[in-house]
């Protein structure tokens, strides 16, 4: 009789499952939205017009604080879901992925430091899909400061400023690829654990 008692109590405890459709998964999906205007908006007329610079920065201000508060909101809400933790890094990579490529192109950023970005970002989206049948591996506090800097360092290239400040920029963007390499490594390391 205790033990029918103890089961529906369960029963009525029990959270309803979480839906992929929510709140803060919108906006990881917005996130990714966004990034072909972006992407038009720095390359119009040729990258050279301080205004759709001015544009494509609020964009990418934009997309960038969508990313800040969807995990929140996932997190406040209780709606974690395994796609959400999978898609936002997607969607990060995404965004920063085509700001330095354009940047790059417009021989704002040298290759080689989008080049080395985008080895670590896609290896580790690829590697995230590997493991994916063992458990989602959130992201850790090194990764989140790692897309936090470089964040900031995208940002400062493409607001239009002037070139007394080029060794601050390259500077930041220095540090940005040092958290790069150092976070994802750790995060192979963490791979290879769960693996085994």
């Amino acid at each position: 009789m205790s033990g029918n008692r103890e089961a529906e109590d369960q029963k009525a405890t029990a959270q309803p499952p979480v839906g992929v459709i929510n709140l803060a998964n919108s906006l990881t999906v917005l996130r990714i939205i966004i990034v072909p205007f972006f992407v038009y908006a720095l390359f119009h007329l040729g990258g050279t017009s301080t205004f759709w610079r001015y544009v494509a920065t609020g964009l990418f201000a934009l997309a960038s604080y969508t990313d800040r508060i969807d995990g929140q909101l996932a997190r406040n809400r209780n709606t974690v879901t395994d796609f959400g933790a999978l898609l936002d890094p997607i969607a990060d990579k995404a965004l920063i992925g085509s700001a330095l490529i354009g940047l790059s192109y417009l021989h704002q950023v040298a290759w080689w430091v989008t080049i080395v970005i985008l080895i670590r970002e896609i290896g580790i989206t690829l590697l995230r899909l590997a493991v994916l049948r063992r458990g989602v591996i959130p992201a850790s506090r090194g990764g989140k400061a790692k897309t936090m800097v470089q964040g900031f360092a995208i940002f400062f290239y493409l607001w239009p400023l002037p070139a007394a400040t080029d060794n601050a920029r390259a500077a930041l963007m220095a540090v940005a690829v040092f958290l790069t390499v150092v976070t994802g490594l750790d995060y192979l390391k963490n791979a290879i654990r769960r693996a085994d």
